[in-house]
């Protein structure tokens, strides 16, 4: 059988001329090639990828991109088989090897085809390399991702910078698999357990990514070097490399213990990746059990055997309805949208903010203190009733400090600096030279409105004053004060590092520039921002409060826990619905949608035996028994009364649907958000919402429920 790399390896640029062509738009990545002369180790070709374009714009691997690259590579394995080099290597612009495939360009693919084409394309490039006839480094100076990556595993030896971030291969959050020879390489390098954690459960886990530390540690790379003269450190190290035997020595034995797996391994490896899909998506998506499916089947074979299956795999996911609903979810929403908010006020109207006041000691104020202390690199100060809760409070914000330490993820400089910005007091006299203050207490309308005038009565005038309420209004919130314009939402989701969306509230007096103000710093705070209006629970919790109101009701009516738990699945989200409410607080849920049904009435049902467990204590439906199965205790069942209405899971999941449609058309008839696409963000970055699903309006267009109950589809709007 011949490989796709034996396919394509004699194939030139011509051969893929017509797809190139179609692409005369694309953003090309330019392959610059230099030599470089090593003390006593000869000739290196230096290939470096820049796009020429400002540096905050990323390299990415498109048709014409991969022409340019496949070219150069040819040319130096020309020279390399007459002598004239020793070494080839790969590197990037700054803060870029290269941000993997085109998006844009995959997404307009028109057909299998194309798809195919793009596949072998990346295959021939990369097998370039892998055969150029000398050693081939890849110095990995920042993010690579993707197909990036891909192409620093096809080189023979990889260094990385210990400040590169971005390190990734995000396919299956993406709806692909890491096609370009990533499936077989990664396993054979760092053994299956640790590819399946990179290619499997970091994508699934909010596409979590790896820094350079952890790559080194992992056996990515061969070489952790400092990126204040990475490029000359890289260098140096490829001459030791080539030259000392031991160095090379050295370094096989370290793969080999990176590499080592035994067929148990493999087996627990693929195993876990199952379970793992399983609980984060109910494998209502394709491209994660693909990804394990191409794994498994290439595991007793070649490269160039695994290359065909690989081809095969990107064609057929090329075309499936997810992946092109994952493209418009990331590349037209996480990428596009999310760096132009829509509505935010022109930037040049920001105030300066030196100084923060965070009102509270709790665990939510904690999180918000060590957030803007580490990001914004200012003084912040917390408050709270008194000092046993100030020091509780600060004990916290240590702690959190000290095991980013322990991880690695923070100098002992750095973290020595963000415990120096925050301090404790219980006077709110410390706010007095602050620039903006957020409060984060109890959800209590009537407090909220106290600690405002308190605080008020001491900032200046042009402080600002913003609050983390999760429902309330703040309108409400900010009437009675002297200057209710300075008053903004700044609604942040827990855990506060690790979630991304950041509503910003608009209240009916907040003024342009305090608005502007807030979307400088959500964006200095790393967060994914969206301008929403003052209505009950904003966007987030209002979505998915009526999601887990709808399932409550069904289970209040007599639907058996394991099937309402389970109706949703299709779906395919991150968590089911009474683990999401275990997750969230019982307490917590309930009080927002007692403020929802406050607003809005009956849509939003608040439940009778969901008050009972919050009285008796039980914070979960669930527990576990011996056997690791979700279990609900006796005690609880005995607790709750029930309906003589079931519904079955197509039931319920119909009813979900529906209620998701009318609540979502009731909103952006009410401008809570500009468009449907903000709702999309939101609920992708706020809870989770499935990429493949392509956004919760085109998965409800797509089902019939808006049309079945609005009488038109969300896509009418775009």
């Amino acid at each position: 059988m011949n490989s796709a790399s034996d396919r394509t390896t004699s194939t030139t640029a011509a051969g893929y001329a017509a797809l190139a062509g179609r692409f005369s738009d694309e953003t090309v990545t330019h392959s610059y090639v230099r030599d470089v002369e090593l003390p006593g180790a000869g000739t290196l070709a230096l290939v470096t990828l820049d796009n020429d374009l400002d540096h905050r714009r990323p390299t990415t691997l498109g048709p014409n991109s991969l022409i340019a690259l496949g070219s150069a590579l040819h040319q130096l394995k020309a020279r390399a088989t007459a002598g004239e080099l020793t070494a080839v290597a790969i590197t990037g612009k700054p803060g870029y090897l290269a941000a993997g495939a085109d998006l844009s360009a995959v997404g307009r693919l028109a057909g299998e085809n194309d798809g195919r084409q793009m596949a072998l394309l990346g295959h021939d490039v990369y097998g370039t390399l892998a055969s150029i006839g000398v050693p081939t480094f890849a110095f990995i100076n920042g993010a690579a991702m993707g197909g990036g990556l891909e192409l620093a595993l096809a080189a023979d030896y990889r260094t990385i910078s210990s400040g590169a971030t971005g390190i990734s291969l995000p396919e299956a959050f993406l709806g692909l698999i890491p096609g370009w020879g990533g499936v077989y390489r990664l396993p054979r390098l760092i053994g299956p357990g640790n590819a399946v954690k990179v290619m499997i459960q970091n994508p699934l886990s909010n596409n979590r990514m790896l820094d350079g530390a952890a790559a080194f540690e992992l056996g990515i790379a061969d070489a952790l070097l400092e990126p204040a003269d990475f490029l000359e450190q890289s260098l140096a190290w490829a001459a030791r490399l080539i030259t000392d035997d031991a160095e090379r020595n050295r370094l096989a034995a370290r793969r080999k213990h990176k590499a080592a797996a035994s067929e148990e391994d493999w087996d627990h490896a693929i195993a876990a990746g199952r379970a793992f899909i399983e609980a984060k998506t109910s494998n209502a998506a394709p491209a994660p059990a693909k990804v394990l499916a191409v794994m498994e089947a290439g595991r007793g074979k070649t490269q160039a055997e695994s290359a065909v299956l690989e081809v095969d795999a990107l064609a057929e996911l090329m075309q499936t309805p997810q992946f092109r609903d994952t493209v418009y979810a990331f590349l037209e929403l996480v990428q596009k949208r999310a760096k132009r908010p829509a509505g935010a006020p022109d930037k040049a109207l920001a105030r300066p903010v030196a100084k923060v006041g965070v009102v509270g000691a709790g665990l939510m104020a904690g999180q918000l203190a060590l957030l803007f202390a580490r990001l914004l690199k200012v003084p912040v100060v917390m408050t709270d009733i008194d000092k046993a809760r100030v020091d509780r409070g600060l004990g916290y914000v240590h702690a959190e400090v000290d095991k980013l330490l322990a991880g690695k993820r923070l100098s002992p400089e750095a973290a020595e600096s963000i415990k120096s910005l925050i301090t404790g007091t219980t006077s709110k006299e410390a706010f007095a030279d602050a620039d903006f203050v957020i409060e984060a207490v109890f959800e209590d309308l009537a407090v909220k409105k106290q600690i405002f005038a308190e605080v008020e009565a001491v900032v200046r005038e042009d402080c600002i004053l913003a609050t983390n309420t999760s429902s309330l209004s703040v309108g409400a919130m900010s009437a009675d004060l002297l200057h209710p314009e300075r008053v903004v939402g700044f609604h942040f989701f827990n855990p506060v590092a690790a979630m991304p969306l950041l509503e910003i509230v608009r209240a009916p007096k907040t003024s342009d520039d305090v608005l502007a103000t807030a979307f400088v710093l959500g964006q200095a705070l790393k967060k994914t921002t969206v301008l929403v209006q003052d209505a009950a629970a904003f966007v987030v919790n209002r979505v998915l409060l009526r999601l887990l109101g709808e399932v409550v009701s069904a289970f209040d009516e007599g639907t058996p826990a394991e099937v309402a738990d389970s109706a949703l699945r299709p779906m395919g989200l991150p968590m089911s619905p009474f683990n999401l409410l275990a997750m969230v607080g019982l307490p917590v849920a309930q009080h927002v949608t007692e403020s929802l049904h406050a607003a809005f009435g009956d849509r939003f049902r608040v439940s009778a035996n969901l008050q009972k467990l919050i009285d008796a204590g039980v914070p979960s439906l669930w527990t576990t028994d011996g056997d690791g199965r979700q279990v609900i205790p006796d005690s609880t069942l005995a607790l709750l009364d029930f309906g003589d209405s079931p519904s079955s899971s197509e039931q319920l999941l119909g009813r979900t649907q529906d209620a998701l449609a009318e609540e979502i058309r009731l909103m952006l008839d009410e401008g809570v958000v500009a468009a449907p696409e903000d709702i999309d963000l939101c609920m992708i970055m706020g809870a989770g919402w499935p990429l493949h699903l392509g956004g919760i309006t085109p998965y409800l267009d797509r089902v019939g429920a808006s049309p079945r109950v609005n009488g038109r589809e969300f896509g009418s709007n775009r």
